[in-house]
């Protein structure tokens, strides 16, 4: 049986700039399912979010066999020439994940230069008991040429170290990636910092490695590919917080 696979979807208020997890999509091998999830809440009080137009209605939960269309338009379509060079990128199969659309969504983010959303996927417990999440870093664009160059020499499994960056005036919870040589490399995603800091705080293992480096010409949003990896007490669970939770009413079929 095909072990269900979860994505987040999130939102970032362009005036704000802040992100807030809104939605949650969900696969058991036959049907995708989607549900705001009660972080819309949030994202509704302080900076005034409107439901999507693929999914007018809050509280209501929506099936359909086919991938519902404001995620399948995050899909590079397959025809493209650089395709191939895409799936690379993403360190995925080309036999496997790589034809996998939630795979794929969970990897690269789906981030498309005209709306302001992104996914992410819920890590799921391993063999060994840890909790994994791959992720590219962001604000690249942002470091010095030398950053950009250790980049480019970091190697498969190099250890980054985590540094709350609070003196940054844009983002109070700026959680940057720096190497063994004090280099920063780059930033967490805005939209998984929370849970990051809270992985730092009921873990008692938290550790971030290189999982592949894609040389130039890559784009520098998929220069950089890392995971987090995390062993937590018992008691608590990542993404288990009342903003990633459903926000359920009744039942659409698409």
């Amino acid at each position: 049986m095909k072990t269900k696979s979860t994505l987040f979807l999130a939102w970032q208020d362009q005036i704000s700039r802040s992100w807030f997890t809104i939605g949650r999509l969900t696969f058991d091998g036959t049907n995708y399912q989607f549900t705001y999830t009660q972080g819309v809440l949030e994202a509704q009080e302080k900076c005034g979010f409107e439901p999507l137009a693929s999914f007018p209605r809050l509280g209501e939960v929506y099936k359909s066999t086919y991938l519902f269309p404001v995620f399948a338009n995050r899909l590079m379509p397959k025809n493209r020439p650089d395709y191939l060079n895409f799936i690379q990128w993403l360190n995925l199969s080309q036999n496997e994940n790589g034809r996998d659309p939630i795979a794929i969504l969970a990897r690269s983010g789906g981030r498309r230069e005209t709306d302001t959303l992104t996914v992410f996927p819920c890590p799921e417990l391993d063999s060994e008991g840890r909790y994994r999440l791959h992720f590219f870093l962001h604000g690249l664009r942002y470091l010095p040429p030398c950053a950009i160059e250790r980049i480019n020499r970091l190697e498969t499994g190099e250890k980054l170290w985590l540094a709350h960056e609070f003196h940054n005036h844009y983002d109070s919870k700026a959680l940057t990636l720096n190497t063994e040589d004090h280099y920063i490399v780059g930033y967490c995603p805005r939209y998984l910092t929370r849970e990051i800091f809270e992985l730092l705080k009921n873990a008692s293992f938290v550790e971030v490695r290189v999982e592949l480096v894609n040389q130039p010409p890559t784009p520098l949003q998929f220069r950089l590919l890392c995971n987090i990896t995390a062993q937590c007490y018992d008691a608590f669970r990542p993404f288990s917080s009342d903003e990633y939770q459903p926000f359920i009413g009744e039942v659409a079929t698409v």
